[in-house]
């Protein structure tokens, strides 16, 4: 593809427009700064808050969709794993933001990925398997992706909100159990990444009569001897170009989002909201976009797809944000609670069981999605009634 054609269909107005929003929202922040200092009135801090979210979910839309183009270039199980990494770094992001900003946030982490955890597992694969199922009589899971999926995830949770209250002290892991469970878990989840996109990379490919959904463009199927590492060969400025819109676009997030964090902890605790709020509107944040890819992929029949953007997402986000706070928190001297409550294990555990029913059989269907949904309606009640 001739560079000139790439540059144009990359460089589109809408997505010139979504990082220059971005920087020029950073830039505004920053020479506004004397003037936002201090203690705002409340009406002046909800309005700037809300115009900081706007711009940063602007950015994650352009960031999804630069990854889901690389995603129909890639194939899967590539595609989706770039797009879901991508959201993992907004979501470490905005939890280092957090960790590393004024006040106390111990618990953060655990609640932003417990957040993120049921809004995956619950309110976006329930959504998606009503919307799907209802267009859709047959939507067929690739059984082994998602088993591979589930077992990572059955034990990272673990490690995450149930082994802390059982060895670690007052809810987190102590320094010397806290480096272990760091490479132990950056190696499972390496491990993982190895298989998925080496020896078992059919595993995650849709169930299809033909050709694999998952598979690289049509145009370039035909084209023997190619394999995964031939499509960025044949398409490199396109992929170089869109990588690079992709960096552009998440750094005003990165920028903008200390200040968010600042700010909405601040309008949070006017309002006297729980504390679990931070971390829920965090994960609600940062999935909105890749929310609706999920959908559309639903409704599109590409059910293994649903599974690749929603479980894969989790396992990257646990894989890897519980690594990454509980380094935080060695290196800066910060306590890290991760246990969760009784509560939030048994409804873990429930989402869990659900997902594992839900999968295991033959097909998927929207009766299964309503279940999942009321799930996440009893995790909302368990947190903010």
């Amino acid at each position: 593809m001739p560079a000139p054609f790439t540059f144009r269909t990359v460089l589109t107005p809408t997505a010139v427009f979504r990082p220059v929003l971005g920087w020029g929202a950073f830039l505004t922040v920053l020479f506004a700064a004397p003037a936002l200092a201090g203690p705002l009135p409340t009406p002046v801090l909800w309005a700037v808050l809300a115009g900081i979210v706007a711009v940063i979910v602007v950015c994650a839309f352009g960031v999804v969709t630069q990854a889901e183009h690389l995603a129909r270039r890639l194939g899967e199980p590539y595609g989706t794993l770039v797009l879901t990494l991508s959201i993992m770094l907004i979501e470490v992001i905005l939890i280092s933001a957090v960790m590393l900003g004024p006040g106390e946030h111990a618990t953060i982490a655990r609640d932003s990925v417990m957040a993120v955890s049921m809004i995956i597992l619950n309110l976006v694969i329930g959504a998606a398997l009503l919307a799907g199922g209802l267009r859709h009589r047959d939507l067929r899971p690739n059984r082994a992706g998602v088993s591979a999926y589930l077992t990572l995830l059955l034990v990272l949770l673990v490690i995450a909100f149930a082994l802390p209250g059982l060895v670690g002290t007052e809810g987190g892991y102590t320094s010397g159990q806290a480096v272990p469970v760091i490479v132990l878990t950056v190696v499972l989840y390496g491990f993982f990444l190895h298989r998925q996109t080496g020896a078992r990379r059919a595993d995650f490919q849709e169930v299809t009569a033909g050709r694999s959904v998952g598979a690289p463009d049509a145009e370039e199927s035909g084209r023997p001897g190619l394999g995964p590492l031939g499509v960025p060969a044949r398409h490199r400025s396109e992929i170089v170009a869109r990588t690079v819109l992709l960096v552009v676009t998440v750094v005003p997030i990165v920028l903008l989002s200390h200040d968010m964090t600042a700010r909405l902890d601040d309008g949070l605790g006017r309002a006297g909201a729980p504390v679990a709020t931070t971390g829920v509107l965090i994960a609600m944040i940062v999935f909105l976009p890749e929310t609706i890819t999920t959908i559309r992929a639903a409704l599109g029949g590409e059910i293994q797809r649903v599974s690749n953007l929603c479980h894969g997402a989790l396992v990257s986000t646990v894989g890897l944000t519980i690594p990454s706070v509980l380094t935080i928190g060695l290196l800066t001297g910060q306590s890290v609670v991760l246990a969760e409550g009784p509560a939030g294990l048994l409804l873990l555990g429930a989402t869990l069981l659900l997902t594992l029913v839900t999968f295991s059989g033959r097909r998927v269907t929207a009766p299964q999605g309503a279940a999942h949904l009321l799930l996440f309606a009893l995790y909302g009640v368990s947190v903010f009634a």
